[in-house]
């Protein structure tokens, strides 16, 4: 099977991609408007790209009725961002925060997640994430009429205390309820993993002898 996506609509691409292209992340994005209102929504359009600079990207798009979202415009008037990620005990939170509000509503008040000050910028980050990234936009790609990618540096890291050695830097897995987006409603939890070496080119052909 195969499709040609030119002669696809926006929705059948998307359905094709975020299907197919799972688990991903998810950023609980937290950002404070000129008008000083307090937005959060979720993207998974995310992931980080590099460490030097820290670099995170994320894909953001119109509202279905065309107007430009409360995240997208707060971006773009103060360059300031925070990615909050999802863990289990706020995915219905996070849930929440995905519904199209009025601008003059903010998802913390409804939802009830708890404001904390950043280090770095002023807009706020969310309290009960397992993890926080100040981020600074450094460039924003429009990639379509309804379509822009922000390229965004990571200014500042919070976690949750007990989640990370502080020696090793090691995440404490059996601590770390991250969720990440599947397709339509749903949503999984990182419940297993399994580790694969890497190898150089030299250890591999020690066990691959004549190959």
């Amino acid at each position: 099977m195969e499709f040609d996506f030119a002669k696809l609509t926006g929705p059948q691409r998307y359905k094709l991609l975020s299907s197919t292209v799972v688990p991903r992340p998810i950023a609980l994005v937290s950002t404070r408007g000129t008008n000083g209102i307090d937005n959060a929504a979720p993207y998974s359009f995310f992931n980080v790209f590099a460490e030097n600079p820290p670099t995170v990207v994320l894909g953001l798009q119109l509202r279905p009725d065309g107007v430009v979202k409360d995240t997208t415009r707060n971006i773009r008037d103060t360059g300031e961002f925070v990615v909050n990620l999802v863990d289990r005990p706020i995915a219905e939170a996070m849930n929440v925060c995905a519904i199209d509000f009025e601008e003059e509503v903010s998802e913390f008040d409804l939802t009830g997640l708890t404001r904390l000050p950043c280090r770095s910028i002023a807009a706020l980050r969310i309290a009960e994430a397992p993890v926080a990234f100040e981020c600074k936009r450094v460039v924003t790609l429009s990639v379509g009429r309804d379509r822009d990618l922000v390229v965004g540096e990571v200014l500042h890291m919070h976690v949750r205390d007990g989640l990370i050695d502080p020696d090793t830097l090691r995440i404490d897995l059996s601590k770390y309820q991250i969720v990440g987006r599947m397709f339509g409603d749903l949503y999984t939890p990182v419940e297993g993993t399994f580790a694969l070496e890497r190898m150089s080119p030299e250890e591999w052909r020690r066990r691959n002898p004549g190959r």
